[in-house]
């Protein structure tokens, strides 16, 4: 399949979510013309900027995808559009599979229609599942433990099998856990049922909340509660532009962590939520919860080498202080 020229406009399906917006974002301050394809289901309309098109409908909807190709010159699909909280995924595993799977089969299939060329793919860490060694490399077993993370490894199967016939080429990128917010305070994470710690604290913070679960403090680590990878959404959002960069240049197909390669256990994060406040938080420590890992943590070599990329925004504070920023601004724009 022959590459287009560059800097022809990107299609950014879920772009009202919360990585997608600060992809958007990212884009537009690189001077990258952008479209956007949302339901707009759980994304915001207000998360996409002044003179950016929305196309309003489904990624598996293949006449709306191709008309939005062809009527904005797209060259370049990045792929955000899904569902992405675990438990409901086990709740309702035809939903997951319907819509990360099924839609995003959907979606490749159109671009081959058309012969767009070049597609990046939001995965996740979660198609690892429980892995025996840290830190993750991307040649680790992919085993995952729910179907969410089994329906984003189908589309990773689906890309690579894909790009082997037709030439399609690829990045697939493994996000570790995505938190804070754009440091300028345009975008955030704006969803009202919190599964994410930071998000939780930050409710927590705001009087949202009465208090914060720990799930677990037993776990083989060294102060007993879960240690995460965690990834500042702007540094993903500069990874996928970088990740576009790659592809328009000839680059080959790629599957890449996307965090830091350092953890931070829960109370971690907590004491830094605590810190940067000033005052402490109501917090209440609970039972393990199924599935839990005690440790994730990503090998990130391969993504620095392979697409130049250098984290502007990875230490802990930074995180929480953007984070906490976009809560109180959400909190202040609320219909009172």
């Amino acid at each position: 399949m022959a590459d287009q020229t560059s800097r022809e406009p990107v299609l950014v399906t879920g772009g009202a979510g919360y990585i997608g917006s600060h992809v958007v974002l990212a884009l537009r301050d690189a001077g990258r013309p952008v479209v956007v394809i949302d339901d707009l289901s759980t994304g915001r309309r207000a998360a996409i900027p002044d003179g950016v098109p929305l196309v309003e409908g489904s990624v598996g909807d293949p006449d709306l995808v191709a008309r939005a190709i062809a009527d904005h010159g797209v060259g370049t699909v990045m792929h955000f559009a899904g569902s992405i909280i675990v438990p409901e995924s086990v709740e309702r595993p035809v939903d997951y599979y319907r819509n990360n799977t099924v839609n995003s089969l959907s979606l490749i299939d159109t671009c081959l229609r058309i012969e767009v060329g070049r597609f990046i793919f939001s995965s996740t860490a979660a198609v690892y599942g429980m892995p025996e060694v840290m830190p993750i490399d991307e040649d680790a077993p992919t085993r995952p433990i729910n179907p969410y993370g089994r329906s984003k490894l189908m589309t990773e199967w689906t890309l690579r099998d894909v790009a082997e016939a037709h030439g399609l080429r690829y990045v697939a990128l493994r996000y570790f856990n995505v938190a804070g917010a754009d440091p300028a305070g345009r975008s955030g994470q704006s969803s009202k049922v919190a599964t994410h710690l930071l998000k939780i604290a930050a409710q927590a913070a705001t009087g949202q909340r009465p208090e914060i679960q720990i799930y677990g403090d037993d776990y083989p680590t060294p102060d007993g509660t879960c240690v995460r990878d965690y990834i500042h959404v702007s540094d993903l959002a500069s990874a996928h532009v970088a990740a576009l960069d790659h592809l328009e240049a000839g680059g080959e197909s790629r599957t890449l962590n996307c965090g830091y390669g350092r953890g931070y256990s829960v109370r971690e994060v907590l004491d830094m939520v605590e810190t940067v406040l000033g005052r402490s938080l109501p917090i209440r420590t609970a039972g393990r919860r199924a599935g839990d890992p005690p440790t994730l943590v990503a090998k990130t070599d391969r993504i620095g080498e392979a697409l130049n990329w250098t984290p502007r925004f990875a230490d802990l504070k930074t995180i929480v202080e953007t984070a906490l920023a976009w809560e109180e601004k959400l909190l202040a724009e609320a219909p009172q």
